[in-house]
Order: C-alpha cells, then structure tokens, then sequence
C-alpha cells in the first residue's frame, strides 16, 4: 500500500496497525495508538530496550522524545485532510520528571492551525495525567 492508501484506511477504521507498521521507529519502540471518539491516545509499552538507565530503571531520554514525535505527527496527520505527512520543523521538548520503566500514554492537541504551518502540544504520563513526565511542542509544515 502506499502512504496515502495507508492513511486513508487508517482514518477510515480506526485501525492504527499498517499505518504503525509503515514507521520503523515506531515498531522498534512498541508505539501504539488507540481512539476514544475523537481523542487519540499514544501508548508506549513497558520495554527493556527502550531503557537509558537499567539502574533505576528509566526510558532513554530519546525514546521519550521519538515517541512524543511521532505521536505528534500520528496526531496531525489523523486530524488534517491532506493525505501527505507533515515535516517537522521544530521539537521542543520539556523533561519533568524521570520516565521510569513502566507503560507511558502521550495525548496532542492542536493549538494553531493555518494555511501553511500547524503547532501541537504533547503531554506524556504515566501513572497520572496530573503528572507528565514531559511536555513539548512541536511545529509542523503542512504540504497540499
């Protein structure tokens, strides 16, 4: 299947699985995405391999940051109509607390949306909302 087919089918059944399986990162690191109406929700299993610090145990500090990424951009290309996946132009990325080796959730929200450009916010968590573990911002470049 090809990207925009992927992306069709994904929106159309709300199975997020070929459309995960198309990013290689996202395999590696056990990303999954669930919908609940209208809200999506990132999940990132509990995984040995994505640990950066086997003594506490933590996540890798990337691993959190590719799995906001990508469930940012997950998120955006979900809520647009364009078939084509937006770039990236700018990650910001806030650490608040240590992510330690447990399932982790990522929520987005769209926060400006233009002609051109679309900014979304991420929170990951996890074992409370109430808590993340980080925060970023991430500012795409919409393609027609």
């Amino acid at each position: 299947m090809t990207e925009p087919e992927i992306l069709r089918y994904t929106r159309e059944t709300g199975d997020f699985s070929r459309l995960l399986a198309s990013i290689p990162y996202a395999g590696f690191i056990g990303l999954t995405c669930d919908r609940f109406g209208d809200d999506l929700i990132f999940r990132l299993p509990r995984k040995e391999t994505n640990l950066g610090n086997p003594i506490l145990p933590a996540i890798h500090g990337g691993v959190i940051g590719g799995f906001m990424e990508m469930s940012a951009n997950i998120y955006l290309m979900m809520t647009q109509d364009s078939l084509r996946m937006p770039r990236i132009v700018d990650f910001s990325l806030d650490y608040l607390r240590a992510g330690l080796n447990r399932e982790t959730y990522a929520e987005c929200r769209l926060t400006r949306q233009g002609n051109r450009v679309a900014n979304v916010m991420v929170s990951a968590w996890q074992k409370s909302r109430s808590e993340p573990i980080a925060t970023a911002r991430a500012h795409f470049l919409l393609e027609d």
